[in-house]
């Protein structure tokens, strides 16, 4: 179940950066042009939610029986100020979970907005917000923290 569920996040998390940067593209564009808001950037904004949410489901999943975030020993390398397992046991999760937040959030505002140059702006910033923090929590490979590949092999 751990695998399945791992490699269901792996995928997943790309879905969430690409609806995540084109619903930015689309709101920084209409924001900028003074567009419509159209039912394509509407459902964008639902399909980035949903996606972002589906995301934080499989992480909460696979956080409550990872092996990583069930290790409990002392570490003996007191160098480091943030181990791997803190960082998956208490940031990575924290700051996803903040960031989907911040986009359900930004969503259910900007779909409350009355103009449409009001909506592209709040979906502009609590979207640009998240996309910030999700890139902060990303176990990048290259981060001193925690690093995962950027494409796993499955």
């Amino acid at each position: 179940m751990h695998q399945i569920l791992l490699n269901l996040h792996s995928i997943n998390r790309w879905l969430v950066l690409l609806s995540l940067l084109y619903s930015i593209y689309l709101a920084a564009r209409g924001r900028l042009q003074h567009l419509k808001f159209t039912a394509h950037a509407n459902f964008m904004r639902h399909v980035t939610t949903t996606i972002s949410q589906v995301q934080l489901l499989l992480g909460l999943s696979l956080y409550m029986i990872s092996p990583v975030v069930k290790y409990t020993m002392a570490e003996s390398d007191t160098s480091h100020l943030v181990s791997e397992h803190v960082f998956f046991k208490y940031i990575h999760i924290w700051l996803m979970a903040t960031s989907v937040v911040l986009i359900t959030l930004g969503s259910a505002k900007a779909k409350r907005m009355q103009t449409d140059d009001h909506k592209f702006s709040t979906m502009l910033l609590w979207f640009s917000l998240a996309l910030l923090v999700i890139l902060i929590a990303i176990p990048w490979p290259f981060s001193p923290f925690a690093n995962r590949p950027f494409l796993r092999s499955f």
